[in-house]
């Protein structure tokens, strides 16, 4: 099979999709791997450490495209790939199209199958693509967070850790995944007082013993909500369901009554966001204000890590290009569960139920391997 990476183009994204060990397996197991030039310098790769693991070089995206077979990419297809799909084509990345209709509809159009890093699930244990970026994204959640606390950067001036006979900031996270507990991890060693707040009472036991009773858990209902909300100097949206629109938990109501100066940062952008006032920004232009409340929705925030993201990314991806590389799509969903429940678009249908209830579109699923 004939895999392509291209240079991701989504603004202030420098990850690459792929690194040379990949390319040294794929090649390996007798596959062509094609990398636009300069695809990887972004995350510290040459294009010759590319060209040394087997990988040929072409000059544009658009080559690499019509090269491929198989297209593995970080990021969502942006207006000017567009063109670029095509009927038959294998694309793997991530999608999010929960809050993406007219890329949906764009995938849809083009007739090419499209496998979403975000939704590809084993049973029982969750979500082995998102993961990676979900550990990256709550971790510097706090990082960016206490960076807009600061006065400078128009939050209200507060030092989370706090000093001797001054009270600590406060951190409120808004789920318990991997998110959020990533969060939590950071924000507690910090010495911030942490709150954590989610509906599976059985995510506390765990946060309890590995954070050693530091940080506190409450209920997810709309009491425990709006009494921290009000209370906290930077607020945390980690809520995550597969495929689905992120629901609405932070009231533009509520927002307003948060401290001036405070600071959201909504993981969950990229799929709509828990709080109601969030809207998709970018690494150049990360916050905006409503209500005095510093909003950061930067919806690739691993991709400001990406030497460390695009290795921890691609240490989950491989195995699953490597299995589409060798069996086929037919095949490769065939043996694993995981992969089938990853396809949101396959011949102008949605296949994923959560991702056609979001977009308001008709599921038209593919049959399971059992049926």
């Amino acid at each position: 099979m004939i895999i392509g990476v291209p240079t991701e183009i989504k603004e202030n994204e420098y990850r690459v999709s792929v690194v040379p060990a990949g390319v040294k397996e794929l090649t390996e197991a007798g596959h062509r791997v094609v990398i636009e030039a300069g695809a990887g310098l972004g995350s510290g790769i040459t294009d010759g450490e590319f060209e040394e693991a087997g990988a040929e070089l072409l000059e544009s995206a658009e080559e690499v495209f019509a090269a491929a077979e198989l297209v593995i990419k970080v990021k969502e297809p942006r207006p000017a790939e567009y063109g670029y799909l095509r009927d038959g084509l294998l694309l793997f990345t991530f999608l999010h199209l929960a809050a993406e209709k007219k890329l949906a509809k764009a995938l849809m159009d083009s007739g090419v199958t499209a496998i979403a890093y975000e939704t590809v699930e084993v049973e029982g244990e969750g979500l082995p693509i998102l993961r990676p970026m979900s550990e990256v994204a709550g971790r510097l959640s706090v990082q960016l967070g206490a960076h807009h606390l600061l006065k400078p950067y128009g939050g209200e001036g507060v030092l989370l850790s706090g000093v001797p006979g001054v009270e600590h900031g406060k951190i409120l996270i808004i789920g318990a995944g991997t998110v959020g507990v990533n969060a939590a991890r950071v924000a507690s060693a910090l010495g911030a007082e942490v709150t954590v707040i989610d509906v599976d009472t059985n995510k506390f036991t765990y946060i309890e013993d590995i954070l050693d009773g530091r940080v506190k858990t409450l209920m997810s209902n709309s009491y425990n909500i709006e009494e921290t909300v009000v209370e906290c100097d930077l607020l945390i949206g980690a809520v995550h369901t597969p495929g689905a629109r992120t629901p609405t938990l932070v009231t533009k109501e509520l927002v307003s009554r948060m401290k001036k100066g405070s600071v959201i940062v909504d993981v969950a952008v990229d799929q709509g966001g828990c709080v109601e006032t969030i809207r998709p920004t970018t690494h150049s232009d990360p916050v905006y204000v409503v209500d005095g409340v510093l909003h950061y929705g930067v919806t690739n925030m691993p991709g400001a890590v990406p030497r460390t993201s695009t290795f921890a990314l691609t240490n989950v991806t491989t195995p699953y290009l490597l299995k589409l590389a060798n069996l086929g799509f037919a095949r490769a969903i065939k043996e694993d569960p995981s992969l089938l429940s990853g396809v949101n678009v396959h011949k102008g249908k949605i296949t994923h139920p959560a991702v056609a209830e979001a977009v308001g579109m008709e599921c038209d699923p593919l049959p399971s391997p059992n049926s």
